[in-house]
């Protein structure tokens, strides 16, 4: 179940990509991380049969769509002004680790549809029982699967970055910015028409 929710590329995965190629697997792996910890989260809330909380988080999409479109807007605007080497990434230092994957977290949780998708996957399924032992197996399932699914995403990604030059990395970059920012401006629309 994480491996599905992970998989289909969003803004999230977009991101991950783009920190991957310019800044080595590492730096793409701990912002997928980010992502499987917030997922991981949002299985435990449709697990445990969290409903308070769900609501509460479905009632405050509006402003989570706003928070999120702003951020991606931000980030998309910030890709684009970065500048691209087509040295290999030096290693990164603590603070940076953690900002990758604290941005992805924070990212993953202002969307609430990542809920609505673990409430009908385990509802469709039979799991939301609310039976503790099972639920915890769920949830560390749901973050395994979608660590995985980073992992492999990254191993697979940070392979072409040996291969591409300055002026590659550029476009990807570019390309990347470009999608994060219309992710950001989608995002934005939706709470627009979620207005009353």
């Amino acid at each position: 179940m994480g491996l599905a929710i992970a998989a289909p590329v969003g803004p999230i995965g977009i991101l991950c990509i783009r920190r991957t190629l310019v800044f080595g697997r590492l730096h793409g792996l701990l912002s997928g991380i980010g992502a499987a910890s917030a997922d991981a989260i949002y299985g435990a809330i449709a697990a445990f049969g969290l409903t308070i909380v769900a609501h509460f988080l479905l009632d405050q999409q509006i402003w989570l769509h706003v928070i999120g479109g702003v951020f991606l807007c931000f980030l998309g605007a910030k890709t684009w002004r970065s500048k691209v080497s087509d040295k290999s990434a030096s290693p990164a230092g603590s603070r940076q680790l953690f900002s990758a994957y604290t941005t992805t977290f924070a990212l993953t949780l202002t969307n609430p549809m990542t809920i609505l998708s673990f409430v009908s996957i385990f509802a469709g399924i039979g799991l939301a029982s609310g039976e503790v032992q099972s639920s915890l197996f769920l949830v560390i399932g749901v973050f395994s699967g979608s660590a995985a699914w980073w992992l492999l995403l990254c191993v697979c990604v940070g392979h072409f970055r040996e291969k591409m030059d300055r002026k590659m990395l550029i476009w990807v970059n570019r390309f990347s910015a470009g999608i994060t920012l219309g992710f950001g401006i989608i995002s934005l629309w939706q709470a627009i028409g979620d207005l009353p």
